[in-house]
């Protein structure tokens, strides 16, 4: 197949949108939250709390977890679909997660650029105080992400392991009301 018919093909495709729209979504939630609380902290996802350096942030656990999703894992799916688009055929293996990480690595690329121009412009949430609470990200923490992002390639495969899981339970759950 010849690239802009890929690419009009992954456009098209139900599994590239789904990833797009709820690894914006779950991305989104603890945005929603501070701008809700006016509060930069997150309880259970603000850990260990304070910068390491200025290159891992405080709110460590909650950067794995939504990184994970988008832009990292949200990329690794939609070049995945157009890597197999483009070749006729579901990718496998080792091509498959080369094909993963090249989107997982473009889209925290493009993402990261958003980033960095979004804090240029220095727009301040509700938790701002003395100059400092920047909604977008500083630009110190970008290797961070590219470095969950390489991780994030993996992340399809664990949300099918539980969506399977969870099919189990529900069959067996299922049977034993009969």
């Amino acid at each position: 197949m010849k690239l802009w018919s890929a690419v009009k093909a992954t456009l098209r495709s139900r599994r590239f949108w789904v990833w797009q729209l709820v690894g914006v979504i779950i991305y989104g939630l603890p945005v929603a939250y501070r701008f809700a609380t006016g509060s930069v902290e997150i309880p259970i996802l603000n850990f260990p709390g304070f910068w390491i350096e200025h290159y891992i942030p405080g709110n460590m656990v909650e950067k794995i977890l939504v990184n994970a999703f988008f832009p990292g894992g949200a990329g690794g799916v939609a070049a995945e679909v157009l890597v197999s688009n483009y070749n006729g055929a579901v990718v496998k293996g080792k091509a498959k997660y080369l094909s993963r990480l090249g989107g997982a690595l473009l889209q925290t690329g493009v993402w990261s650029a958003f980033q960095l121009w979004g804090f240029s412009l220095m727009i301040l949430g509700p938790w701002s105080s003395g100059g400092f609470g920047n909604i977008f990200e500083h630009w110190t923490v970008f290797p961070f992400n590219f470095t969950l992002a390489a991780f994030s390639i993996f992340t399809p495969d664990v949300v099918n392991l539980v969506k399977s899981a969870l099919v189990k339970v529900r069959g067996k759950l299922r049977g034993s009301k009969s």
